[in-house]
């Protein structure tokens, strides 16, 4: 099951004591079914860029060099496609009186753009968006 995952799945498996399920349910997965969108990264590298100097900042930003290359082929940009489908996604949910903030709707965009499944904790943001969702959290 091709799937893109989330900023806040990518968080939790760096914790020393993150939850089991989460890495369960990422290691249950093949690799070569693992998306990330740019937009990810750049989330990431924000709050890298935000902790202290110091061994832990400089592990991230390690692991960020090394998810990015890992990654490669399967990291997907916001292009021509993802923002209108983002546009017209963002579009209706306004006119639902159900906005969503910028990233999440550019996350689903994207997922919908490439046919793949969202895997986050953050469900309540985008159930509205029709991308089909997968809960590590829940399970």
């Amino acid at each position: 099951m091709k799937t893109l995952l989330d900023t806040c799945v990518l968080s939790e498996l760096q914790k020393p004591r993150g939850k089991a399920s989460v890495r369960a349910a990422v290691e249950a997965l093949p690799d070569d079914d693992l998306y990330l969108s740019a937009l990810t990264v750049g989330e990431l590298a924000q709050g890298i860029a935000q902790l202290p100097a110091g061994k832990r900042k400089r592990t991230l930003e390690r692991w960020l060099v090394a998810l990015e290359t890992d990654h490669a082929p399967r990291l997907l940009p916001v292009d021509a496609e993802v923002a209108r489908r983002w546009g017209q996604l963002n579009a209706r949910l306004r006119h639902e009186g159900r906005p969503i903030p910028a990233i999440d709707g550019l996350l689903a965009a994207t997922a919908l753009a490439h046919g793949l499944h969202l895997m986050t904790r953050n469900t309540r943001d985008f159930e509205p968006t029709g991308v089909p969702l997968l809960n590590p959290w829940s399970a």
